[in-house]
């Protein structure tokens, strides 16, 4: 990260009062770096950005039509839902059908990103459980894969488990990494984690959303999912946060996952801005906190206009499309509590 540079400035009146500080790699689904800002070798966590990854050998090994799972389901199983009700209905549907127990999960519980269903909790003093937690649909699938092969379910997170192994080789396949040069954590849900340079990171996901050079059985586990995540964007998020409200605008020609401490992926399908598709990661090296409004509501600062940007920038979005997202970016006028003006947030970037 030592070679990162600045992304997005702050103003307080006419003066810059915070920079905002990333990398950013741009390339085609045949390994060309179209695009890059900063490092595009820097290695950093997927963290959530790897979800999509995380699932792709379930459903390529016959997940969905082993359980019938519909495409909201397996788009929860890529999500870091908000916890809104509609999340919590479509996991506990989604464990009957498979056959699991809530307690089954090893994520933990933690409190809701959804405004309404925090004041719920908060008033009624609801103790939250597993499924409270944003990544409960990956670990739904987690389990549902490791019960569809006969493997153990009590280690389903341990690096050793058959069902994470597969899913370091497919990551390191779809990335085109070897395996050993993948660095490995463990998450804020317990699961493990990536961390690998952006370019590889934006190579596999301009192979997910173009897998035309892949077996069939994988390209067609790709589309299942990318379909999937852009045809329910509420369920990988929520209704009105950025990563849906940016797939269902884009009507099914962008696939974006958010990951914790800065990290966003991006995939553009081919013909959009080039003949192939087009993969975007991208890191800010603060890690982008997302601070918590009046409305109990959390706005993240720098990757929504970021992405709006990069977009921009590559052509992506039409104006009209970027009216529609306008209140995410790439520009914004801040305001302080009492509604006064107080400054601007702005990229700061240029593709090269």
């Amino acid at each position: 990260m030592k070679r990162a540079q600045p992304i997005l400035e702050l103003t307080r009146g006419s003066v810059v009062e915070a920079v905002h500080f990333g990398s950013i790699a741009v390339v085609a689904a045949d390994g060309t770096l179209l695009h890059s800002y900063g490092d595009a070798q820097s290695v950093a966590f997927l963290r959530s950005s790897a979800k999509p990854f995380q699932v792709l050998p379930f459903i390529e090994s016959g997940g969905a039509e082993y359980f019938n799972l519909t495409r909201r389901e397996i788009a929860v199983a890529c999500s870091s839902h908000e916890t809104a009700q509609i999340h919590l209905d479509a996991i506990a549907a989604l464990q009957k059908k498979i056959g699991i127990e809530e307690s089954q999960l090893q994520c933990g519980p933690h409190l809701p990103s959804d405004a309404q269903k925090l004041r719920e909790t908060i008033q009624q003093s609801i103790t939250p459980t597993a499924n409270f937690n944003n990544c409960s649909g990956k670990h739904t699938a987690l389990l549902a894969f490791a019960k569809m092969r006969g493997l153990p379910l009590e280690t389903y997170l341990d690096l050793a488990h058959p069902v994470q192994r597969e899913i370091l080789q497919t990551l390191a396949q779809m990335c085109e990494i070897s395996a050993d040069e993948i660095q490995l954590g463990t998450d804020g849900c317990s699961a493990p984690n990536f961390a690998l340079p952006l370019f590889n990171a934006a190579w596999g996901m301009a192979r997910f959303c173009d897998p035309r050079g892949l077996s069939a059985e994988r390209a067609a586990a790709c589309e299942k999912i990318t379909s999937a995540m852009t045809a329910c964007p509420e369920m990988i998020s929520n209704f009105g946060e950025f990563d849906a409200e940016l797939m269902r605008v884009a009507g099914g020609k962008i696939v974006t996952k958010r990951g914790a401490e800065g990290f966003q992926i991006i995939g553009i399908a081919a013909g959009v801005i080039h003949e192939q598709g087009v993969g975007v990661a991208f890191k800010v090296v603060d890690g982008d906190k997302s601070p918590m409004d009046n409305h109990l509501e959390k706005h993240t600062r720098v990757r929504p206009p970021a992405t709006l940007e990069i977009l921009r920038q590559l052509g992506a979005l039409d104006s009209a499309q970027l009216e529609a997202l306008a209140e995410f970016g790439p520009r914004k006028t801040l305001t302080n509590y009492a509604g006064l003006i107080t400054g601007e947030l702005y990229p700061v970037f240029q593709l090269p």
